[in-house]
C-alpha cells in the first residue's frame, strides 16, 4: 500500500499520478505499486512538483508497519528509540496584532458582552 500527498503541486503532477494511484480526495493518492514503480513515481514528484510539498508513505517490514518520507515539507521524520515519528516545528503562537511578543487581550469580547448583557 503506498500514499502519496500533494500540496499546492501542478495539476499535471496529479494527473500523472493517477495513472497508477486512485485519487481518493484532492492531492491524495493512493494504491498498492511495486516498490520500483513507487520509487520511481516518488522520484517523478520531487522532480515536477514545483512550488508545492509532497508526503510518501508506503507499507514495509519493520515494527511500525510502514515508513514514510517528506519532500520540502515542515514537518521531518524522525527516529524515537525505532519509532519513526514527524516532528513539527515550534513556533510561538499567533496574536491578533502579529506582534508574537504583546501579551494576550484581557477581558470580555463584543460577542461575549451582547450574548450576557443583550444588545444595547
Amino acid at each position: 500500500m503506498t500514499v502519496i500527498v500533494l500540496a499546492n503541486c501542478p495539476a499535471g503532477l496529479r494527473g500523472f499520478l493517477t495513472r497508477w494511484l486512485l485519487e481518493i480526495s484532492p492531492g491524495v493518492f493512493l494504491g498498492a505499486p511495486s516498490a520500483r514503480v513507487r520509487d520511481i513515481l516518488w522520484d517523478e514528484v520531487r522532480h515536477y512538483r514545483g512550488k508545492g510539498r509532497a508526503l510518501l508513505a508506503y507499507q514495509t517490514d519493520n515494527e511500525q508497519g510502514f515508513t514514510f518520507a517528506t519532500h520540502e515539507h515542515t514537518w521531518h521524520p524522525t527516529d524515537h528509540e525505532g519509532l519513526t515519528l514527524l516532528r513539527r516545528p515550534t513556533s510561538p503562537s499567533p496574536s491578533p496584532t502579529g506582534d508574537s511578543t504583546a501579551p494576550p487581550r484581557q477581558g470580555w469580547s463584543k460577542a461575549a458582552k451582547q450574548r450576557r448583557f443583550g444588545k444595547r
